[in-house]
């Protein structure tokens, strides 16, 4: 029956949009980092992105994570700035103690910019985050 599935809510992992400097070619670049804040390891990372709106859609990506250690990040997609018109959504799904989980995060058009740059603490790096 529909009411006896358990959909566990995701808490403490968050997608995070980063402006770093790229060391190879001294240029900025726009990473997407996904965070495990918990106390857990996540496994069998899955995460689906794709850009949108009304009348566009992006390709859409698919990366795999095999282990996501606990209190731990990974840089995943090198974010191009065309995009940033676009809403991005972050479809994340994963194993947290033998239960599947899943997220969507999205980013909304216009909100990766410069000018909405905050401390993440957990990463050490100026960025957007989407919880």
């Amino acid at each position: 029956m529909k009411k006896d599935i358990e959909i566990p809510k995701v808490t403490d992992v968050e997608i995070a949009v980063v402006l770093e400097t790229n060391e190879v070619d001294n240029k900025e670049d726009w990473n997407v980092y996904i965070l495990n804040k918990k106390d857990v390891d996540l496994e069998m990372v899955v995460i689906v992105s794709q850009g949108f709106s009304d009348t566009k859609t992006t390709s859409v990506f698919r990366r795999k994570i095999d282990k996501l250690p606990a209190n731990s990040y990974q840089k995943f997609e090198l974010m191009q700035p065309e995009l940033f018109a676009l809403d991005n959504r972050f479809q994340v799904t994963f194993f947290e103690d033998n239960k599947l989980h899943d997220k969507t995060f999205i980013f909304q058009a216009e909100t990766i910019q410069e000018g909405f740059l905050r401390d993440i603490e957990f990463l050490g790096k100026r960025g957007i985050v989407c919880k």
